[in-house]
C-alpha cells in the first residue's frame, strides 16, 4: 500500500470548508475562507496542502480545461477528433488543433480561472500563516518558515504556467477582500518571468530537500526543476537566453544535491517504473500530482480524456472514458519497431478482455460504429467502416487513432496477461489500483533540458556530453543487444533529431507546445490536418470574460 498518508489525510479536514474547484464565473484571483481557521497544526497543514489537490484540475489532463489541454492539443502529436456522434463539443478541439481559437473560448477562460484559483489557495495561507503567532497555530518557527516558502514556490509554479500560456498577466500576491475588490493591471511577460525567478531563488533554500515525506509537494528539487524550465524557455519568455543558468540548475538535480523521492535521485532503470501504479517508488520523479485512492479516495482524472467507452474491460479496472484524445496519424510510426516505448506507452490493434482467456469471447467489442464487433484501434482517423479515405478532425470513428497507454492504473479484478502461447494469471491489486501519480517533472526531462542547453550554446552542435545525456536515457527503450546500434553520435544528434526524440520520450507529458515554440515550429509547421498559423498564435488570448470583469487587462497582439 502506498505511503501517502501525510499528503492526503490532512486534506480530508477541508471537506465542507472549500469547494473542489474555483467558481469559473467569478474573477477568481483569490478565494478561500480563513475565519476561525489555522488554530492547530492539522488545519495549517490542510491549508498548505489544499492547492495541491486543486492543481489536479489544471496541471493534469483532468477532464477540465486547465493548462494541459492547450499545452498539448494545439501541438503536433495529440488530437481530440470528432468520432461519429461523439467529441464535436462545439468545435473546441478543432479550434485548438487548427489554431483558430478566439478570445471567447470558454476553455481558455476556465484555464485562467482555475490557475488563478490555485494562486488564491496559495495567497490565503501565505498571509494567514505569516501574520499568526506560532503558539496559536501549534507549529514551530521552522515549520512556519518552511510552509510559507513552500507555498511561495507553488505559487511561482502557477505563474510560470500562466506566463507560458498567456504571456503577460497580473501578479497578485495578497488575499482578496470581497468588500474592496482590486482590479490588477497586466504585468509584462518579462516582469512575470523576473517575479517567478526571484520567488524561486528567495525560497528554494528555505524548504526541505526532496524526500519521501515531501512526495507530491514543493521541495528544493521542485524549485530547481522550475528553474530549469524557466531558463530553458528564457529566450522565448524573457527575450534573453539563459543556457548556462539552465545547465547549472539541471546539475543540482543530476548531481543529487536537492534530495530524492526515494533515496538518491537517479534515472529509473526501466521505461515503466515512472508510470505504473506504484510510481511513488520511482527514483527519478521530482514533482508529481500524487493520488491515493486507497486511503483518501483521491484518484487520477485523466481516464476521461484517454480511455475508450469500454476501456475497463481491457485493463481489468473500473474506469472507462470519453473516447477522446488520440495520437495524430503518423506519430506512431516515429517510433522504431524495436523501441519499447512503442509497445509500452501506446495502444493499437485488437483489444482483449483482461479477465477472459476464451478465444471465442475475449475480444472487446465496440459500442458505437462497431457495436457487437471487435474493437481494433487503428493509426488513422477516417470512417473506415464506410470505406472513406477522408482524414481530418471531423471524420473519426470510435476506434480511430492510436491510444494512450503510458500511465498504468493496475487492475482491480483477477485477469490474465497473454503473450503468444504463454498465459500468466494476475491477481487483483486493490491496495495499489487507481493510485498512479501524474509526473510534472522527472529527471529524464532534466537530462534532455541540459543536453539542449549545451547544444544551443554550441550553435546547435552536439557535444560528447550532450550525446551522453540523451543516450543514457534512450538506452532504456531498447534491448541491451541493440543499444549501441541505436545510440546517437555527435553527428546524428542534431537539433531536429533532439526535437523528435523529445517527442517520443515526453509524449502526453505536457511539453510539446513549448518545444515546438522553442524550436520555431509551432506556428510555422504543418502536420496532418493542421496548416501553418499566425505568429501571434504562440500566445493564447486573454479571455474576453476576464477583460469584461477587469478592464485593466491588456490583450495580446493579434486578438
Amino acid at each position: 500500500m502506498k505511503n501517502k498518508t501525510i499528503l492526503h489525510t490532512a486534506l480530508i479536514l477541508l471537506v465542507g470548508i472549500v469547494s473542489a474547484c474555483t467558481k469559473l464565473d467569478e474573477n477568481a484571483y483569490d478565494q478561500i475562507p480563513s475565519d476561525k481557521f489555522y488554530t492547530n497544526k492539522n488545519e495549517v497543514l490542510s491549508a498548505v496542502l489544499r492547492p495541491y489537490t486543486h492543481a489536479n484540475a489544471w496541471v493534469t489532463p483532468s477532464g477540465q480545461d486547465g493548462w494541459w489541454r492547450p499545452a498539448e492539443l494545439s501541438a503536433d502529436q495529440l488530437a481530440w477528433p470528432t468520432k461519429g456522434p461523439h467529441g464535436e463539443d462545439s468545435g473546441k478541439w478543432k479550434r485548438l488543433h487548427y489554431h483558430s481559437w478566439t478570445v471567447d473560448e470558454a476553455g481558455l477562460n476556465n484555464a485562467w480561472s482555475l490557475i488563478y484559483g490555485g494562486i488564491g489557495y496559495c495567497n490565503d495561507p501565505i498571509a494567514n500563516i505569516s501574520k499568526r503567532d506560532i503558539s496559536t497555530m501549534g507549529i514551530t518557527q521552522k515549520e512556519k518558515d518552511e510552509f510559507i516558502s513552500e507555498l511561495k514556490l507553488l505559487r511561482a509554479f502557477h505563474y510560470l504556467k500562466l506566463m507560458d500560456l498567456f504571456g503577460g498577466v497580473p501578479i497578485v500576491t495578497e488575499p482578496a477582500d470581497p468588500a474592496n475588490p482590486v482590479y490588477p493591471t497586466t504585468s509584462s511577460r518579462k516582469q512575470v518571468f523576473d517575479f517567478v525567478e526571484k520567488e524561486i531563488k528567495d525560497n528554494i533554500n528555505n524548504v526541505p530537500k526532496l524526500s519521501r515525506a515531501m512526495l507530491g509537494r514543493m521541495s528544493q528539487a521542485s524549485g530547481y526543476a522550475m528553474l530549469v524550465e524557466l531558463y530553458l524557455n528564457a529566450e522565448v519568455w524573457s527575450g534573453t537566453a539563459r543556457w548556462d543558468d539552465c545547465i547549472a540548475a539541471a546539475d543540482k538535480l543530476i548531481n543529487n544535491e536537492a534530495g530524492g523521492q526515494n533515496g538518491t535521485m537517479q534515472l529509473d532503470t526501466t521505461i515503466t517504473d515512472q508510470f505504473k501504479n506504484t510510481n511513488d517508488l520511482s527514483k527519478e520523479v521530482i514533482f508529481s500530482i500524487a493520488y491515493d485512492y486507497t486511503r483518501a479516495k483521491f484518484e487520477p482524472s485523466w481516464t476521461g480524456e484517454f480511455y475508450h467507452f469500454a476501456q475497463k474491460e481491457i485493463y481489468g479496472g473500473g474506469r472507462n472514458g470519453n473516447d477522446g484524445i488520440v495520437l495524430v496519424p503518423g506519430v506512431y510510426d516515429t517510433y522504431e519497431a524495436d523501441d519499447r516505448r512503442k509497445k509500452e506507452w501506446l495502444l493499437i490493434g485488437p483489444q482483449y478482455k483482461f479477465a477472459d482467456t476464451n478465444l471465442k469471447t475475449r475480444a472487446v467489442l465496440g459500442t458505437v460504429e462497431y457495436q457487437g464487433l471487435p474493437l481494433v484501434f487503428v493509426d488513422n482517423i477516417r470512417k473506415n467502416k464506410s470505406g472513406s479515405t477522408v482524414s481530418n478532425m471531423s471524420e473519426g470513428e470510435e476506434n480511430s487513432g492510436v491510444r494512450f497507454n503510458k500511465y498504468k492504473l493496475g487492475n482491480s479484478v483477477a485477469g490474465f496477461v497473454i503473450n503468444g502461447k504463454d498465459t500468466t494469471a494476475v491477481k487483483p491489486d486493490p491496495d495499489n489500483y487507481n493510485n498512479t501519480d501524474w509526473n510534472v517533472y522527472r529527471l529524464t526531462w532534466i537530462y534532455f533540458a541540459k543536453a539542449e542547453a549545451l547544444m544551443r550554446k554550441s550553435g546547435g552542435a552536439a557535444s560528447a556530453e550532450a550525446v551522453a545525456l540523451i543516450n543514457t536515457t534512450k538506452k532504456r527503450a531498447y534491448a541491451p543487444a541493440i543499444r549501441d546500434a541505436k545510440a546517437y553520435t555527435t553527428a546524428t544528434l542534431t537539433l531536429n533529431e533532439l526535437l523528435a526524440e523529445r517527442g517520443r520520450e515526453f509524449i502526453f507529458e505536457g511539453f510539446r507546445r513549448d518545444d515546438l515554440i522553442r524550436f520555431g515550429k509551432f506556428t510555422t509547421g504543418a502536420w496532418w490536418d493542421h496548416t501553418a498559423s499566425s505568429a501571434t498564435k504562440a500566445l493564447y488570448p486573454i479571455p474576453q470574460r476576464q477583460r469584461d470583469l477587469n478592464p485593466k487587462l491588456t490583450q495580446n497582439p493579434g486578438y
